[in-house]
């Protein structure tokens, strides 16, 4: 596994891993049984909440053991722990710090879960954090799967590519998701503690994963990848760092736009970027602004999703949790008048929060910006494949629009018409129509009357749409089809195309 980092600790936890894997293996330690056994007990996890968990546990032989340890962090008597991790010796797990012990007990001194990330059961390594017990949070802590990580896992597109760039791997969860639909991965980190994490994780999943340490691009300056996927340290706040997983050392949002800027540079030709970020909302300025001056004039198409907007002292406060501090501590209450006071300084006024997509085009930058803040079940990284597809006809369209006039269309399977009455004096009147999509990103159009019966006569072996526009203009007393009504048209499909509403054929 190439790396330029040698550290005895992470080569002596990699060696366990075989072994590890075995034990895990054997005892039934993957994401479908934990579920079956813990039952309703599951979901105390996610709430901090190890009684339900520890007595759902007690029943499980082996396997609760290794869940009391390695999910609650329980102390328990070595020679239960060894007999559940069999083949893996306890010295050997100690040495390379799996383990720990306290008199003749052993505590796990690593957080070690499985997740199915799509393609079976992977195990990811990373540091303990304060779920299951109260514990301050060092500068290079390297973070597990939470919510930032399983959002970017659900929206990544995974169609198979070549080459796959992992920026900022942390415990390495994204490049071993990449690893199911990549031949190669390659993954970085300025922190060597999350290198010899992403090693272990990566060895215990038998995975051969290239890692290399350095700050940003440097690392992979120069070179090109298929699929660039980034959980950076997106914080916004001072220009400070307290935790190497979060903060970026760059002033408000300085890290995603230092990572929306330039990870173009790093695309092959057709390749695409799929990243978390966030970016202030500042008085008197749009953020689609703010993001769009953050890319290339050239060689981009870009969807920029926003998710989320936080109020400042929503967000500060977040975050401070995040780390373990608490807030009725005197000195947390001193880092959060110093966040606030950065924020007070730059007019920030709220904290967005989403995804942006890259896709590496031959041609002038182009982006869509905008909110997708209602719930929607059905991930985004297939989504952004399509929406990247649609764009590149709507690209063609605005280079030739006989193509759009002379190209058949079809309402999407998913799309459904809504009417709204509202009740008067004289009975139930129309107040809006609305196109939705029942897929994907749930999508709504309002519409009119002359573009419902539009779509009516969109059919795969139907009319052009020309012809339809034709007989729409007919249908409202015109012999002939006119300037502004042509442009109005083309404008409703093609604002329908790139929702996926409809589509061409």
């Amino acid at each position: 596994m190439p790396t330029n980092r040698s550290t005895t600790t992470g080569s002596l936890l990699a060696a366990l891993c075989p072994d590890l894997r075995t034990a895990l293996t054997r005892v039934g330690y993957d994401a479908d049984t934990l579920l079956e056994v813990l039952g309703d007990a599951h979901a105390a996890l996610g709430r901090s909440e190890p009684v339900p968990v520890r007595r759902a546990a007690r029943a499980a032989g082996e396997l609760g053991t290794l869940i009391r340890l390695l999910l609650l962090g329980d102390a328990l008597p070595e020679r239960e722990v060894a007999a559940a991790l069999a083949p893996v010796e306890m010295d050997r797990a100690v040495a390379a710090g799996l383990l720990e012990r306290e008199g003749d007990e052993v505590r796990a001194a690593l957080d070690l879960r499985p997740l199915d990330t799509g393609a079976g059961t992977r195990w990811v390594l990373s540091d303990l954090d304060d779920s299951m017990r109260r514990r301050t949070l060092t500068e290079d802590h390297v973070l597990g799967v939470g919510h930032a990580s399983l959002s970017l896992l659900r929206a990544t597109p995974t169609r198979p590519v070549g080459t796959v760039l992992d920026l900022g791997t942390g415990c390495g969860v994204q490049a071993v998701h990449a690893a199911s639909y990549a031949r190669r991965v390659t993954a970085t980190d300025v922190n060597p503690r999350a290198l010899w994490l992403a090693e272990a994780t990566a060895a215990l999943n038998e995975l051969d994963i290239e890692l290399v340490e350095g700050s940003w691009f440097d690392p992979v300056r120069g070179r090109r990848f298929d699929q660039v996927v980034a959980n950076p340290p997106f914080v916004v706040g001072p220009g400070r760092v307290e935790h190497t997983y979060r903060d970026s050392g760059l002033a408000l949002d300085g890290a995603s736009e230092l990572v929306i800027s330039q990870a173009a540079d790093l695309l092959a030709p057709g390749g695409t970027a799929a990243m978390l970020a966030a970016w202030v909302h500042v008085d008197d300025e749009d953020w689609r602004g703010r993001v769009s001056s953050w890319l290339p004039a050239h060689g981009v198409d870009a969807w920029v999703v926003q998710r989320d907007v936080a109020d400042p002292a929503l967000y500060v406060g977040t975050w401070l949790r995040d780390a373990g501090a608490d807030p009725r501590d005197p000195a947390t209450q001193a880092r959060a008048e110093r966040w606030l006071d950065a924020f007070e300084a730059a007019d920030v006024a709220g904290i967005g929060f989403g995804f942006v997509y890259l896709r590496a085009i031959d041609g002038p930058t182009e982006l869509l910006a905008e909110d997708l803040t209602h719930g929607f079940d059905d991930p985004l990284g297939e989504e952004a494949f399509r929406y990247f597809e649609r764009s590149a006809w709507l690209r063609a369209v605005a280079g030739d629009e006989n193509l759009a006039w002379s190209s058949r269309f079809v309402v999407d399977e998913a799309t459904a018409l809504e009417r709204v009455y509202l009740h008067d004096a004289e009975g139930w009147a129309p107040e809006v129509a609305r196109l939705h999509r029942g897929d994907g990103p749930r999508w709504q159009h309002e519409v009119d009357e002359a573009t419902i019966s539009l779509l009516a006569g969109m059919h795969a072996d139907g009319l052009p749409l020309y012809d339809l526009i034709e007989l729409l203009a007919l249908a409202h007393g015109s012999d002939a089809v006119g300037t502004e009504f042509a442009a109005d048209a083309l404008s409703v499909v093609t604002g329908l195309v790139r929702h996926g509403l409809i589509k061409p054929v």
